[in-house]
This record gives structure tokens, C-alpha cells and sequence, in this order.
């Protein structure tokens, strides 16, 4: 008799304890305490100010009122120059850098100019140029601007270098991970051919990293328009400038004429970019996380085409370099003036060498936490705010034909979908064009100094930014899955839980994390305004002239932000496996 009995294996059941499960529950953890840290849910602790809301009151009326004078709208608007050429001369240097900075710390591109056996030499070289590079886009822009206004004084290329230093290290580290990410082979044929490495590098690699190059550019104009406006906190000019002293002065409809004339400038910017890039095949400003093989979020490539538009913007761009250099009459003259030298040398003197006490080294270790805190719980709220109003946000959704109402359904309730739509997008945009340190000066109407103002105003100003980069991937979701899922009658809060979320979760925590490494960035220039952490001891020390006292400071955010750099890059690690 034959035994016909198989055996049958059964899967066993994998474990709940892994990687991701454990970064959750630390990242959990550790937010937890950050909260504590900021007073939410701590008992005894003074948060709210009730002495402050009649002014607030007052605030918001006047946002029904703003100042339309003739004389006033016209300084605003060459206010709005200011910002706007600071934006254009800024990112114009900052991605000539990372293009030269790109290039040498790029892995790929020490390999092509040195291969064989020389893989030390090489290994050094690459981590020499990233340590170089790391200094600079640790320090926040508008501490470069203090620094920098110490040595050039009140002069607009204060404005053009402190975009230009730090935005110049950031873009050499993203063009280096975009040319690293971008597949070798077309490079490695003309090598193998007899090509020049540099010839070789220009014409097999670069064309295929060009339109991430290119969306990623339009991100950072967007980026430096926002800092040209808080550089204006310290006396840059520009519209930040003016807000700034409208809200010393009280004089709350200018103020929000300011406020409204910057609204309008970065949505125009951000209309113009978004069109440009749409008409150029970029689905997205940022792409990171991406998983190897993974050309959902790629830009699309497009054949050639003849595009008045694309033309008259390019025109416009490159125009707009030398106007902005002549409107604001830079003098490229001063950096290298004995006037200079003397307060660099000077200043340079009064800072070297740093010797901490043991004392400093205790408050600068518990202000490190508070500094940390404050960032963690701001980009904890703008990252699940940001999650939830990128759905209405998304033009593929509420709007007739898209995921939660396909065609076919019908359409009485279109204006509904239009509303939230255009609701959506301006509290984004509000929200982001509004620089975190205004925003913290707000709060402190009705809070009292500390972590949570802070927390609450970097939230405020990052809410808008991921808000609009998760809409981005809203937009483009494979909508396959999702078409699934409503052909059978499935509801449209189960289509968001089971069709959407799975597949774009992973990026939101990836932009999350990305905008946290900012976001610590950030908790520099709410400190300078009273909101606690470092940036209000850095503040003390600046004005105190404790110069010594400023670089320890910087050397101790310095470390913290490799810190939360590594931290942020091993979670993305464990996001994509």
C-alpha cells in the first residue's frame, strides 16, 4: 500500500518584536518624555498667559483691517523685492556650491575618478569632503546672518551669504545622494570605452540625474524665499524686516499687510514652480526614501516640446540673477576690505579658544534636551496635522473623478470638494509662508516663554511644508489598489485606512524625519525670539558680546544636529527595508 500523506509546512507566524517595531516603541517612548519636557500633561506646570489674550484680540481684529495706504503698500513692495532678490541670488550660489560640493561627495564620483586599488585614498578623500561640508549645514541661516553681520555690518550680501553658506552645504548633500542613487551603468560603458572620467561622469551620469537635480532646485528657491524672510529678524531688509517692526511697534494693520504681501509672494512662487514643473515631468519637489527600483516617484521624462511658457520662464530665471544684483547694489568689494579683515581678526580673536566651565557644560547638556524636546514635539504635530489636511489637499481625492469620488457618482456636492480643496491649500500655504519666529512671537501673546511656544510655532510653520509635500504623494498614489477597493462599495474612511495609508505611510514618516533634522535647525531662531533651548542662550551670549561663550554654544548645536542627523537617516534605513 503507498502512503499518500504529504506533509504540509505551515508557516509560522512572524515575530512582533523587529527593527521597525522597536523604533517605534523608543521613538514613542522618547516623544513621550519630550512632551513631559514641554508641560503637556505635567502637573503644575504654567502654560497659559490669560494676561496676553486682549492683545491677541487685538491681533486678530486688525486682520480684518490691514494698512492699504498708498505709501505703505509701496514699501511693501519693495520689501517684497528685497525678499524676493535675497531668494534668487541665494539659491543661484547656494546650487552652484552643491553642485561643486555634490560632485566631491558623491561616493560615485571618487570612484570614477579614482578606481582600482586605491579604495583608501578614496574613502578618505569622500568622508574629508562630507565632514568639510557637514559644519556649515548644521548652523542655521540666520545665525550665519548674525555672524555675518558682525564682520560685513549692515550690508545685503549678509542676506545673500547666510542663505548661501548653509543652503550650499544642505544641496551638495542631497545632489551627492542623487547622484550616488542614479543607476552607473551608462557610466560605466564610456569608461570602459576609454572615455574621460569627467567626460564620462558629464555625459553618462549627469543627464540622468538632471531632472531630480532640477526638482529639487525649485524645492530649494521655495526653501530660501522662506529664509530670506526671517533674515529679515535681524535687520536684512525685506518683508520679514518690516513685519518685524510692525510687531515691536504694535502696529497690528501693518503688520498684517506684511503678513498678506508675503502670503502672496510665496503663493505666486509656489504656483510658478508647481507649473514649471508639471509642464517639465516632475511629479514631486523632494523625493527621498526612495526603495531601489522604485520609479513611482521618479519624475516622469517627457519628449521635447516646443513650450512658450517653460522658455519665458527660463528666460525670466536667469534675468532674474543680474536684476537682483543690481537691486540690491551689492558690492562683492567689501569681503575682502581692511575694515573686514580687522572684525573677522577680531572676532576670531575674542572667540578662540573656547574653554567651558564644568558649570556651562551641565546647563548646556540640559538646554541639548529642552532643545531636542522642543523638536520632537513640533514635528510629532506638524507631521500628523500635516497627514491629515494633505488628504483634502490632494487634487486626486475629493474632486469629481478622483479616489473618493469616481466617476460615475454623482456630482450635487462638487463645490463641497472645490471648497476644502482651495481651504486646504491656503491654510498650507498660510501656515508656511508665515516664518516660525513670527509665529512664536504670536504665541507668546497668550503662552509663557518656554519649550511649548516654541514647539507650537515650529509646528505652525512645518505643518504647511509637509502638509503640501505629503499632498505630492497623494497625488501621485498608484491608484490601482484604491479603485479596488471603491468598485466594492468599500466606504471612503476604509479606502483612506486600507488603500491609501498603507502605501504612502512609509514617505510621510520619511519626510517626517527628514523635516525633523530641519526642524532641530530651526529651534535656533524661535530661541532668539525667548521661546527656550539654545537659540535663547545663543541669544544672551550675542548680545552680551560673549563671543567664546557663542562658539562653545555652536560646537555643542553642532554635535546635536549630527546627532539627530544620524538618528533621523537610521530610521529612514529601517523604513526601507
Amino acid at each position: 500500500m503507498v502512503n499518500t500523506q504529504q506533509t504540509i509546512t505551515i508557516p509560522l507566524r512572524p515575530s512582533l518584536w523587529n527593527p521597525k517595531t522597536a523604533s517605534a516603541l523608543a521613538v514613542l517612548a522618547t516623544l513621550g518624555l519630550a512632551a513631559y519636557q514641554a508641560g503637556l500633561g505635567r502637573p503644575g506646570a504654567e502654560l497659559i498667559n490669560l494676561g496676553g489674550w486682549p492683545q491677541l484680540r487685538e491681533f486678530l481684529a486688525a486682520s480684518l483691517r490691514p494698512d492699504l495706504s498708498p505709501e505703505f503698500v509701496v514699501l511693501m513692495g519693495r520689501a517684497a523685492m528685497v525678499t524676493l532678490a535675497y531668494a534668487v541670488l541665494g539659491t543661484a550660489l547656494s546650487v552652484g556650491l552643491g553642485l561643486v560640493g555634490g560632485l566631491l561627495s558623491s561616493a560615485v564620483w571618487w570612484q570614477t575618478v579614482l578606481p582600482g586599488e586605491a579604495s583608501g585614498l578614496r574613502r578618505c578623500l569622500w568622508l574629508g569632503v562630507r565632514g568639510l561640508l557637514a559644519f556649515p549645514r548644521a548652523i542655521h541661516e540666520l545665525i550665519w546672518g548674525l555672524v555675518l553681520l558682525q564682520v560685513l555690518g549692515l550690508n545685503p550680501l549678509v542676506g545673500v551669504l547666510a542663505i548661501a553658506i548653509p543652503f550650499g552645504a544642505i544641496v551638495a548633500k542631497v545632489f551627492s545622494e542623487i547622484l550616488d542613487e542614479t543607476p552607473p551603468e551608462p557610466l560605466h560603458a564610456l569608461l570602459n570605452a576609454g572615455t574621460p572620467p569627467l567626460a564620462a561622469f558629464v555625459y553618462g551620469l549627469l543627464p540622468q540625474a538632471l531632472p531630480n537635480l532640477l526638482s529639487y532646485t525649485f524645492y530649494r528657491f521655495e526653501c530660501s524665499l522662506r529664509a530670506s524672510a526671517v533674515l529679515g529678524i535681524i535687520g536684512a531688509g525685506g518683508l520679514g524686516y518690516e513685519i518685524f517692526l510692525s510687531l515691536q511697534s504694535l502696529r497690528y494693520e501693518q503688520l498684517w499687510t506684511g503678513f498678506y504681501a508675503l502670503i502672496v509672494l510665496n503663493g505666486a512662487v509656489d504656483a510658478w514652480s508647481a507649473l514649471v514643473r508639471r509642464r517639465m515631468g516632475f511629479t514631486s519637489r523632494l523625493d527621498i526614501n526612495r526603495k531601489p527600483g522604485d520609479v513611482s516617484s521618479r519624475p516622469a521624462h517627457k519628449a521635447p516640446r516646443q513650450d512658450g511658457f517653460l522658455k519665458l520662464s527660463w528666460v525670466g530665471a536667469i534675468a532674474a540673477i543680474p536684476l537682483s544684483w543690481w537691486w540690491l547694489r551689492l558690492d562683492m568689494g567689501v569681503l575682502w576690505s581692511a575694515r573686514t579683515q580687522r572684525l573677522l581678526g577680531e572676532l576670531l580673536g575674542t572667540s578662540w579658544p573656547p574653554m567651558p566651565t564644568w558649570a556651562e557644560l551641565v546647563n548646556l547638556a540640559r538646554l541639548s534636551w529642552l532643545t531636542v524636546a522642543m523638536s520632537m514635539v513640533a514635528i510629532a504635530l506638524a507631521g500628523l496635522f500635516g497627514i491629515l489636511v494633505s488628504l483634502p489637499a490632494a487634487q486626486n481625492f475629493l474632486l469629481p473623478g478622483g479616489l473618493l469620488h469616481p466617476i460615475g457618482q454623482r456630482g450635487e456636492s462638487a463645490w463641497i470638494a472645490y471648497t476644502l480643496l482651495g481651504l486646504s491649500r491656503l491654510v498650507l500655504l498660510i501656515s508656511r509662508a508665515i516664518p516660525a519666529p513670527i509665529w512664536a512671537l504670536v504665541l507668546l501673546y497668550m503662552l509663557f516663554p518656554g519649550v511649548l511656544p516654541g514647539a507650537l510655532a515650529l509646528a505652525l510653520h512645518n505643518f504647511g511644508i509637509l502638509g503640501r509635500l505629503m499632498a505630492e504623494v497623494n497625488e501621485n498614489l498608484d491608484d490601482r489598489p484604491v479603485r479596488a477597493l471603491s468598485t466594492l462599495g468599500v466606504s471612503p474612511s476604509a479606502i483612506v485606512a486600507y488603500g491609501i495609508l498603507p502605501q504612502n505611510l512609509g514617505r510621510f514618516l520619511a519626510y517626517i524625519l527628514y523635516r525633523w533634522e530641519v526642524c532641530l535647525r530651526e529651534t535656533v531662531i524661535v530661541g532668539l525670539v525667548g521661546a527656550g533651548g539654545l537659540g535663547r542662550l545663543l541669544t544672551e551670549q550675542i548680545s552680551s558680546f560673549d563671543y567664546s561663550g557663542v562658539m562653545i554654544t555652536l560646537g555643542v548645536f553642532v554635535v546635536l544636529t549630527f546627532g539627530v542627523d544620524a538618528v533621523s537617516q537610521r530610521l529612514r534605513g529601517v523604513l526601507r527595508e
